[in-house]
């Protein structure tokens, strides 16, 4: 195996992969927590090694050679299976570990107040969530799977549908007794900053849903975090547009209020993605089939299978 690899290390193959995947030095520099300049001097470094060339240098991004194509395919089988025997060796002396991904907003609002009754039926798994903001993204070779919002494409693996949202204005009860709230267009509206491949719902389409006519007013405050934005009317700085299945405990709990009884209906919605190179299938599935028991006890649509 040695005189294979000669002089090329397993960081230097880590990093092409992170490029080769996320097609830019950048983003492979953000995922592994290095520097843009380290990342271009290591895949520099591999090509000398290697004698060819691995990227093409495009109009804003990478791509692939055919020799890099090759060199792809076989680093991320061969690190798949290094993780898997490192994660086999592992769990003979320590609990397993299933890697989940989704966006902050599902963490935070749906799955962690659930995560201690998936703990407690099933002690000997932990789960670690990798969180990032919308959209089903990219998915990281140490991932299990992947909870995301979307229209269910995804080039990384089987999608199941979770569930669709409905959406409707939420505000704390402390700012019912500031304003009157029978006309959204009167109040202060917290903004979320629309990411093209997530297509969150905005005030312009909630005002269509629910027949208000004209524009929505300027101003208010803009985040590009829906758990800020959450906070911010918590801290009841203005009107947020809140998702049902996301807001639920929270309207429950009387932290905030829901206003009125229209809403509307997002074209999107929640898909577990199981990348298609399945590793300890009996963990997933577990933990899939408790994802499908509170689903339905949230009285969401269920998953298919």
């Amino acid at each position: 195996m040695q005189r294979f690899l000669g002089d090329i290390s397993l960081d230097a193959l880590r990093i092409f992969e992170a490029a080769a995947r996320l097609e830019g030095f950048t983003a492979a520099a953000d995922e592994l927590g290095t520097s843009q300049p380290a990342v271009s001097q290591q895949i520099k470094r591999l090509e000398r090694q290697l004698e060819v060339r691995l990227f093409d240098r495009v109009h804003r991004g990478l791509r692939l050679t055919e020799a890099g194509e090759i060199l792809l395919v076989a680093t991320q089988d061969g690190l798949l299976k290094l993780d898997g025997g490192i994660a086999a060796v592992r769990s003979r002396t320590q609990q397993e570990v299933l890697q989940v991904a989704t966006d902050h907003a599902f963490a935070a609002y749906w799955l962690m107040p659930r995560l201690p009754r998936f703990h407690a039926e099933n002690p000997d798994i932990d789960v670690s969530l990798l969180t990032r903001e919308r959209g089903l993204g990219t998915i990281s070779h140490s991932v299990d799977m992947l909870i995301g919002f979307g229209d269910g494409r995804s080039k990384h693996g089987e999608a199941h549908f979770l569930f669709h949202e409905e959406v409707f204005p939420v505000c704390s009860p402390v700012l019912l007794q500031r304003y009157d709230t029978r006309d959204l267009r009167h109040l202060p509206l917290l903004h979320l900053r629309s990411e093209r491949r997530a297509r969150w719902f905005e005030w312009s389409e909630l005002f269509q849903a629910l027949d208000i006519p004209g524009k929505v007013p300027p101003g208010g405050l803009h985040f590009d975090n829906y758990t800020l934005v959450i906070q911010a009317a918590i801290a009841a700085q203005g009107v947020a547009i809140g998702w049902r299945y996301l807001m639920d405990d929270l309207i429950a709990q009387g932290v905030l209020t829901r206003l009125g009884e229209a809403g509307g209906w997002s074209a999107r919605g929640y898909y577990l993605i199981v990348p298609e190179r399945k590793r300890r299938s009996h963990l997933m599935e577990r933990f899939v089939d408790w994802l499908k028991a509170e689903l339905r006890q949230s009285k969401a649509l269920p998953i298919a299978r």
